[in-house]
Parts: C-alpha cells; sequence; structure tokens
C-alpha cells in the first residue's frame, strides 16, 4: 500500500534553480511605470515543479503572499524584500538572495521620478527566457500578462533606495 505525506517539504534552495530578474516599463496613465519580474528558469535540482515550491516556499516564509493582495513596501518598513537602484543596476535583496539586472534607460527613468518599482516574483517558470539572451517584447508581454504567471504570483511595491 502506498501512502502519501501531507507534510511541508523543507525549502532547499538548490531546488530554486537559476532566479532571472527582468526590468522593463510600461505606460500607464499617469506615466511610465518601472516593473520588475522575477523567476525561475524551473532548472533546479528537482525540475520545474520543485523549483515552483521552491519559490512559493521562499516568498511566503518572506512574508509575500502568491495570488493575494499587492504588498506596499512602503507602509511596511520591516518587509524584508527590498530595491537598491545604483549605477544603472537594479538589484532585489530578499532572505537568501540577491537578484540583479541591468534596467533600460526608460526603466530607470520612471523608478526615479517614482520612487518604486512593481515586482512581480512569479512561481511559473521560464525555460525560455534565460539571462543573457534576447527577450522579444511580444514573449515578455505574453508570459507576465498571462493569468498564469499573475494569479501565481506575489506583487509587491518597492520602494528604490540609492546609496547616496
Amino acid at each position: 500500500m502506498t501512502s502519501t505525506s501531507s507534510e511541508t517539504r523543507p525549502f532547499r534552495i538548490a531546488d530554486l534553480g537559476t532566479l532571472v530578474v527582468m526590468a522593463w516599463s510600461g505606460e500607464a496613465p499617469d506615466g511610465d511605470m518601472p516593473y520588475l519580474l522575477a523567476y525561475s528558469l524551473g532548472d533546479g535540482e528537482g525540475g520545474p515543479e520543485a523549483s515552483a515550491v521552491a519559490v512559493e516556499q521562499l516568498l511566503t516564509n518572506t512574508g509575500l503572499p502568491v495570488g493575494g493582495d499587492i504588498v506596499d513596501g512602503s507602509t511596511r518598513p520591516s518587509l524584508p524584500v527590498s530595491l537598491l537602484v545604483e549605477s544603472g543596476s537594479a538589484v532585489v535583496t530578499m532572505p537568501q538572495l540577491n537578484a540583479q539586472c541591468t534596467p533600460p534607460p526608460e526603466w530607470l527613468t520612471a523608478v526615479a521620478e517614482r520612487g518604486f518599482a512593481y515586482l512581480v516574483f512569479t512561481t511559473r517558470p521560464w525555460p525560455e527566457a534565460q539571462p543573457g539572451k534576447p527577450i522579444e517584447p511580444e514573449a515578455l508581454a505574453a508570459f507576465a500578462g498571462a493569468d498564469e504567471t499573475l494569479t501565481a504570483a506575489a506583487h509587491v511595491i518597492l520602494p528604490a533606495r540609492s546609496l547616496r
């Protein structure tokens, strides 16, 4: 007889696989909005399913609800997630990881004007969007705007900090 365990699997950083952060800006009624999309390639030790579970555990352990309301980091000073924008780079820091990307100039302008970026950290793997390979705007829009991506994500308003 086979039985299944309902125990929660312990968080293993190796299951995350390669984490990627991508920056882009999009038009909004009150000016460009700076977005950050964080996702796994799904290449962790346990494959795409284990990567999705590991990302969800990471987000939950950090106090970021997956599929829930937007978390406004400006009203939660103890939120263990931060955004540093310095020397043309964006660095997202959270417990157990740092992720850095080089945003386009229009993103840097938008984040300077708004003082924050909108982070979408999804549990949905995107193996096709590997670092260093160009992503077509249509592919980004299709993935980032898909219900499967958005409902499997934590949504966070991250105040932009600098070293100055």
